[in-house]
């Protein structure tokens, strides 16, 4: 039979399932890390993690193996003392065998193990001894607002976030790229009717000719168009996030030595 495991809303740590399954069996000893550092912080310091320590104790795992009575026969790697049909003396002692983790004469020992806790996993914990309901809960710690702000200029937008300006400024800029090699001919060739209509002698062919070249001419420039698509500029804006109060406190004065720390 196939298993099929969907792993698509999961993150791209490969240790996230270990990590999440190493927090189920240590909720305990998390849940009382996260309510000491809650006494010794404010309220307002939810926004980052915590890093937690758990004791070498509570990290000890039960091991079987096999006892010293009786009689074994087995076969051991590196043997150059015995042969077959030797015995082998029994260690002195109890049959029993321990060990201890703490510090030692040799100067040895094993460390508390230390985590550092993500901060939606110190939300998580902390929500968690608040019987608050999961929508709650997600408003409190994920809410995000945000604020429109200007950046820039676009080329593509709605007609409502046209900018006037700036698409009237790149249309100018455009017809004189474009009609500028156009209107200098028809300056030279102002230029040169003026010439030949100050010459006594007969120049009525080369004058037709300059004025149909310059009929053309400004008919071309005049089909340039006034603005195009491409000029057109719309003002831009983004969302950023703002920061928002997630929580508030209340603070409650009560002298008749009623209430607890709970």
């Amino acid at each position: 039979m196939v298993r099929i495991i969907d792993r698509r809303f999961d993150s791209k740590k490969k240790s996230t399932a270990n990590r999440q399954r190493f927090m189920r069996r240590f909720k305990r000893q998390i849940r009382k890390a996260v309510a000491d550092a809650i006494d010794g912080r404010s309220i307002r310091d939810l926004d980052s993690g915590e890093e937690i320590s758990i004791p070498s104790k509570d990290l000890s795992e039960p091991s079987f193996q096999h006892g010293k009575e009786g009689i074994w026969e087995q076969v051991f790697t590196g043997n150059d003392r015995f042969a077959s049909g030797d015995g082998i003396d029994r260690p002195m002692g109890g049959g029993g065998s321990g060990g201890g983790s703490g510090a030692s004469n040799e100067g040895e020992s094993e460390d508390d193990f230390v985590f550092q806790l993500s901060r939606d996993e110190f939300l998580d914990v902390f929500f968690d001894d608040l019987a608050l309901p999961n929508l709650v809960r997600t408003e409190l710690a994920k809410l995000t607002e945000y604020k429109t702000q200007r950046a820039g200029f676009t080329s593509d937008g709605v007609p409502t976030n046209i900018n006037v300006v700036r698409s009237l400024r790149g249309a100018i800029g455009r017809r004189k790229a474009l009609g500028a090699p156009l209107a200098a001919r028809v300056r030279e060739i102002d230029a040169e009717i003026e010439a030949l209509e100050a010459d006594t002698a007969d120049h009525l062919d080369e004058l037709a000719a300059l004025r149909e070249e310059r009929s053309r001419l400004l008919i071309r420039i005049e089909a340039i168009p006034f603005i195009d698509r491409f000029d057109l500029r719309y003002n831009n804006r983004i969302r950023i996030p703002k920061p928002i109060t997630q929580a508030v406190m209340f603070c409650v004065m009560d002298v008749s030595g009623s209430m607890d720390e709970q």
